[in-house]
């Protein structure tokens, strides 16, 4: 093989947002900028908690566990497990992977989330102090640890390649589907099952990020509360769910006849090394990571047509994304169309990349833009083109996918219209 890198491809899409359950639904809600944020109702009473001063979340409605796992399993799996296995299940049916001749060796599972099973350590943390050690469920480790939804989607499905857990904040996903695509690109792998989930809605999950002054107090306008690049944005709203993406090595997918949504041709991931949680105002870390995707690609920053945007609602991330977006593009910035999805349902932390990568690829194979709701009031210092209020209809040949999480640490991909060979 040389040096040559592989193309790599992607067959498949998974997803389980708080606007839909399956890609079709979210697709055509995020097209229609259905909001999917609300007064917290699925996860817990926010009323049980008086002094909590966040009460909205953009919650996964509707889930039914049953449609992936038995009875008895769908009872001792994490929620977020739920979801991360349930979305690539969804990815490995629509990409015929599951029916397919492969040699399942040469598939692996890179799936990561954020913060894991916080629920199961706030339940069995109250088993522990009510009832004692011995009454704490022997399922707690096993469902509660981050790598367990790729751990299950192997043994599901019998995939024994390369098989571990990004955790890397609010940029797990993008990660993922990064590193999996570098591994198919070097031979290490053929195919991969990637994204990332997260539920992380919970009693002690909301009480950390509000005292840390990070969500959106607007509990009287739940709906316009996850307002992107708009001058009155006050933080951004918690989200939940999982995005999955099948990458496949393209001589791999042509073989098997498999269906082509897009190609991903660049990654991008470098960190700012500045803070723990806010972002360095003067853009550099971000700017280094899109223009590295960019030249990964083999491309110029004026051939990119599209900007999924990072896009959080807070007051610092928008306005260092904009920054970092006219550093790598200059005059053509003004030119691109951006969005964030974040605006309909809420930020899914370790999930937001593989949900928004989803959203991407959709974007490129449809051409369409998604908008960016809630855009009202412009913000000197977020003077670019955000789609807002209305999806565009636009082709799309290349686009970028934006991640940042805390620890400063951020991810671009790249995606390419599917044209032929």
């Amino acid at each position: 093989m040389g040096n040559k890198k592989r193309r790599v491809v992607i067959t498949g899409l998974g997803a389980v947002t708080p606007i839909g359950n399956d890609v079709k639904t979210f697709w055509e809600n995020l097209v229609a900028g259905t909001p999917g944020v609300d007064r917290i109702k699925v996860n817990f009473n926010p009323d049980d908690y008086p002094d909590l001063p966040v009460k909205i979340a953009a919650e996964v409605k509707d889930f039914d566990p049953l449609k992936y796992f038995d009875k008895k399993e769908a009872k001792r799996i994490s929620r977020y497990v739920q979801f991360g296995v349930a979305a690539a299940m969804q990815a490995i049916t629509d990409s015929g992977l599951d029916k397919a001749d492969i040699d399942k060796s040469r598939v692996g599972v890179i799936i990561g989330s954020g913060i894991g099973g916080l629920k199961d350590i706030e339940d069995q943390h109250d088993v522990l102090k009510k009832r004692g050690a011995r009454r704490v469920s022997p399922f707690f480790i096993p469902y509660g640890i981050s790598n367990m939804i790729a751990g299950l989607t192997a043994i599901k499905f019998g995939f024994k390649g390369v098989n571990y857990c990004v955790v890397s904040a609010c940029a797990t996903g993008t990660h993922s589907i990064g590193d999996a695509y570098k591994l198919i690109q070097d031979g290490m792998i053929d195919v991969a099952v990637a994204g990332g989930a997260e539920a992380a809605i919970t009693p002690l999950g909301v009480a950390g990020f509000a005292v840390m002054k990070a969500l959106s107090t607007r509990n009287d306008e739940p709906q316009k509360a996850s307002r992107p690049f708009d001058a009155q944005r006050d933080g951004f709203v918690m989200g939940e769910g999982a995005g999955i993406l099948i990458l496949e090595e393209l001589e791999h997918a042509l073989k098997r006849g498999a269906p082509i949504y897009a190609e991903l041709v660049g990654y991008g991931a470098t960190d700012d090394a500045y803070h723990i949680t806010a972002p360095d105002e003067s853009a550099e870390g971000p700017a280094a990571c899109m223009k590295m995707a960019i030249e990964d690609a083999g491309i110029s920053p004026e051939e990119i047509d599209y900007v999924n945007a990072h896009g959080t609602s807070t007051p610092l991330n928008d306005k260092t994304e904009t920054k970092a977006l006219k550093k790598v593009f200059g005059e053509h910035a003004y030119r691109l169309k951006i969005s964030s999805n974040k605006s309909m349902i809420g930020h899914l932390l370790g999930a937001a990349g593989g949900v928004e990568s989803v959203a991407t690829v959709l974007t490129v194979k449809e051409g369409i833009i998604p908008p960016t709701i809630n855009y009202e009031y412009p913000d000197p210092d977020c003077d670019l083109d955000y789609t807002p209020n209305k999806a565009v209809k636009k082709e799309v040949k290349y686009a970028l996918k934006n991640s940042f999480g805390f620890g400063g640490t951020n991810a671009s991909l790249v995606f390419k219209k599917w044209e032929g060979q």
